[in-house]
């Protein structure tokens, strides 16, 4: 596994920030960067499940390990969805079941650090490393149009 982590400054309050990023409206816009049609079917609570699918119902199984509001996000991927058919138990889901997404906002007067520190395999290294700042990128214009 490959440890990744991608940073931004954004000009807005943790709280816009954060509610970009989880938001039932807010999440499609910047998650399509990885894939159009992107929702997160959660209520983001810790020990809750969460599904990040397309319009397929294709993505991501995961746990919501930890949510503390406005500061940090910790999110499990557990398995992987196919045409709402949910797997978590395949040889290849076992393979890589357990990595971690984490999401960290620090304050600065009225800006916002963001840091996305998550595992990933070599495989999806690159992947990642080439949409991740596109993401932020994305998430920062937002908050920075409201705040």
């Amino acid at each position: 596994m490959k440890k990744l982590t991608f940073e931004i400054l954004i000009n807005a309050p943790k709280e816009i920030v954060w509610n970009i990023i989880i938001g039932d409206d807010t999440y499609p816009e910047w998650a399509s960067v990885f894939c159009e049609g992107s929702k997160a079917v959660t209520n983001w609570a810790t020990g809750s499940k969460a599904l990040f699918v397309d319009d397929s119902n294709s993505g991501m199984v995961s746990i919501i390990e930890e949510n503390i509001p406005y500061s940090f996000l910790s999110i499990k991927h557990v398995g992987e969805v196919k045409d709402g058919i949910e797997d978590t138990d395949s040889e290849n889901v076992k393979a890589w079941a357990g990595l971690l997404e984490n999401y960290t906002l620090k304050e600065n007067g009225e800006r916002t650090f963001w840091i996305v520190e998550m595992d990933a395999t070599p495989e999806f290294a690159t992947f990642m490393e080439d949409l991740w700042p596109k993401a932020q990128q994305k998430v920062k214009e937002m908050a920075e149009a409201i705040g």
